[in-house]
């Protein structure tokens, strides 16, 4: 493998401008839909399906994405969608009518899910015992780029509602052209052995790798109530911010950003320290506990203080997820890492469609909508359920895969047990 640094940071470059592309269009998209719909109603509906159709093209194309990567290598894959989400911001930037609107977000969708060819980017490039702290840093560039893109989009915005699309365009276009010289191949020839097949359109067909790994199901499983709890988050807290504290779009988009500063903190940095001092085990199950605590906290949350209090906690669950990737990246061969990350970017993309639906249907029920009872804080309480439902799983699974030695400073100390 050559220039693997260099390879790496390229990953979190494409990273870092996928979610700042997102989070570029999040001030200006629902303004941009209301304006080309006609009505604030009307935009909200449109609003509920656009996100939708993004989330199931990447449940259909995360898949076959991760698969032809395996077949013709990393490299093509995500130069291709590199292209393709350029593309998609140009024609978001100009779309006449809904219409354009709907395709731009379907190509998203499929674009998008090349995040799935990353994260197999980095299975290959990483020493088994630096996949957890690689995957941090994934997840740190994340935080980043949630942190950047809606601040930048709310400014560009400002000159127009189509300027944003513009400029995430050409932040895609300039990284395409800077990894087609920097950007090596990670998976070797000789394990290329994965031939793409009708059977390879079904995007249930690779949930089936999930299957011949039983802890990797196990795991998967802890993944998905993790995502769950998450969902709860993204889809209410605006509403319950406002609704309880009186919150205005000022001091939630403060809070965000502090939330994603903690979150890069924590996961480009606190997480190859609690690995190294911890174990992989005991950081992924104090990752998880912190999630349940910020979820409790939130459900009954009456005050500001309250509130940043569990954004703290939050951040540190963030130690489970890319802690559990690690894992579950060593438990596959080489040859396969394309096809079961897909297959968990996958169920990853089923859970943003079928999450924020029953999270503000909860919401809703709770506050005016025919319950007997006022419950502004239900929602995260479906939340705390999901996190606990992730500890058990985790825990589960977790006590079937050998311990890691943890090591203290220079010296490695006895593996730890759950």
């Amino acid at each position: 493998m050559q220039r693997p640094r260099a390879a790496l940071t390229f990953i979190l470059i494409t990273a870092l401008i996928d979610i700042m592309g997102i989070g570029l269009i999040i001030p200006v998209l629902p303004l941009l839909i209301k304006e080309l719909a006609g009505s604030a109603a009307a935009g909200a509906r449109y609003i509920g399906i656009f996100t939708a159709i993004y989330a199931v093209m990447q449940f259909v194309f995360a898949p076959i994405l991760g698969t032809l990567s395996d077949r013709y290598g990393r490299r093509p894959v995500l130069l291709l969608s590199l292209l393709g989400i350029g593309l998609d911001y140009l024609l978001l930037a100009f779309a006449p009518t809904l219409w354009w609107l709907f395709l731009g977000r379907v190509i998203a969708g499929i674009t998008g899910a090349s995040l799935t060819v990353a994260n197999a980017y980095i299975a290959d490039v990483s020493a088994p015992e630096d996949r957890a702290k690689n995957f941090g840093k994934l997840g740190a560039t994340f935080g980043v780029g949630f942190i950047l893109g809606p601040a930048l989009g709310g400014l560009l915005g400002d000159y127009g509602l189509r300027v944003p699309f513009m400029f995430a365009a050409g932040l895609a276009l300039l990284n395409m052209f800077y990894g087609y010289f920097v950007l090596p191949e990670s998976l070797p020839p000789e394990l290329r052995g994965v031939r793409l097949s009708r059977q390879d359109l079904n995007p249930f067909r690779p949930l089936a790798a999930l299957a011949r790994y039983p802890l990797i199901l196990k795991m998967a499983g802890a993944l998905i109530a993790l995502g769950l709890a998450g969902q709860v988050i993204f889809s209410t807290w605006v509403l319950y911010t406002e609704g309880v504290l009186g919150w205005t779009p000022l001091q939630n988009g403060l809070a965000l950003a502090v939330f994603g500063l903690m979150t890069a903190i924590v996961q480009g940095g606190l997480i190859s320290i609690s690995v190294r001092w911890l174990g992989e085990r005991r950081a992924i199950l104090l990752g998880l506990t912190m999630g349940l605590i910020e979820m409790l906290v939130l459900a009954f949350a009456k005050t500001s203080l309250l509130l940043y209090i569990s954004l703290v906690a939050g951040a540190f669950g963030g130690l489970a997820g890319p802690t559990l990737q690690g894992i579950i990246s060593r438990q596959v061969s080489e040859s396969e890492q394309g096809k079961v990350q897909g297959a968990l970017t996958a169920v990853n993309s089923l859970v943003g469609v079928v999450g924020p639906l029953l999270a503000t249907w909860i919401y809703a029920y709770f506050n005016g909508g025919g319950a007997s009872i006022k419950l502004p804080g239900a929602a995260f309480l479906m939340g705390a359920v999901f996190s606990l439902i992730g500890v058990l799983l985790a825990w589960n699974a977790l006590r079937n895969i050998p311990a890691q030695p943890v090591t203290v400073g220079t010296e490695a100390a006895p593996a730890n047990t759950v």
